[in-house]
């Protein structure tokens, strides 16, 4: 055999080995971001009408997310904000819609102070589910919920679930029991 062929040959199964780890990297990635995201995985893809477009933007706002959930609120913020929600609470036993309400804006105000998307309810949504896929479910329904709930289209009962929701998804944000764990120690 001569030279250039060997040559050719040793071109060629390396190209197709670099081929094969590209395709198995973005396999990867994709697999892990539709872990990751769950059903906003799919809402990205159709929105971006491109499945590497949405990609990239799932992949920014998890490195976004987790960044942010580095930052801690200040103990007079977790204070305040615990208080807060104290108060909401005592409120839906007279006022259910209303305590709904105020939930879900003290949501948005703990998200705003550690640095969250804020301005709509689908980055609110992708941030989320971004920092805590776990409860992304959780913040979805909560809205499903307060949107009928502004369309008055909510029972008592369906606004005490959505309140439910709203209080898994307010320990984490706030810093959740982990926060207190440091601060003991």
């Amino acid at each position: 055999m001569e030279n250039w062929m060997i040559v050719a040959l040793i071109i060629s199964v390396v190209v197709v080995l670099a081929v094969a780890a590209w395709v198995m990297s973005e396999r990867n990635r994709s697999k892990h971001l539709q872990e990751r995201f769950g059903p906003e995985y799919n809402w990205a893809v159709t929105e971006a009408g491109n499945r590497r477009h949405a990609e990239a933007e799932l992949a920014r706002r998890e490195v976004r997310a987790r960044h942010i959930r580095e930052q801690r609120l200040s103990p007079s913020d977790r204070e305040r904000f615990l208080s807060q929600w104290k108060l909401c609470q005592a409120q839906f036993v007279d006022d259910p819609s209303g305590a709904v309400d105020r939930a879900d804006q003290l949501l948005v105000e703990i998200m705003r102070t550690r640095g969250y998307s804020t301005d709509n309810l689908h980055e609110r949504m992708t941030d989320i589910a971004a920092a805590y896929p776990d409860h992304a479910d959780h913040y979805r329904e909560a809205g499903r919920i307060l949107d009928r709930h502004n369309r008055d289209d909510a029972s008592t009962e369906e606004l005490r679930a959505a309140f439910l929701h709203y209080r898994t998804i307010f320990d984490d944000l706030l810093g959740g029991y982990d926060e207190e764990l440091r601060r003991v120690s």
